[in-house]
């Protein structure tokens, strides 16, 4: 099962990574100002997660794809890494829908 790691950023913000069983970032958060805040975000990306529907799949201007995970309100939860291929992308996707509704929350912040 995965696991979502809480760490405190270098400007105060809190953020977490969503990580595979190996390891592996999934996706990643933008800062927020408070660990409530973060919390929360974790508890959406759990809620939305789970339905395909809710993944923006983007590529960057040098070819790479990734996706965005958006709340109910149209809002990026978070963020994938940047993948070689489609498929890639798209086994990240599932990936979060396997690994959130499960994972334990460690926090490593300070």
């Amino acid at each position: 099962m995965g696991k979502f790691e809480v760490t405190t950023r270098s400007n105060g913000e809190y953020q977490f990574n969503l990580k595979a069983d190996n390891g592996q970032v999934i996706m990643s958060s933008q800062g927020y100002a408070s660990k409530d805040s973060c919390m929360s975000g974790i508890e959406s990306v759990r809620k939305n997660g789970g339905d395909e529907n809710n993944f923006e799949k983007k590529e960057a201007s040098n070819g790479k794809v990734f996706f965005n995970l958006k709340a109910g309100n149209g809002q990026i939860i978070g963020s994938s890494q940047m993948y070689a291929d489609a498929s890639g992308r798209d086994n990240g996707i599932a990936s979060v829908g396997k690994n959130a509704p499960g994972a334990e929350i460690v926090e490593l912040t300070e």
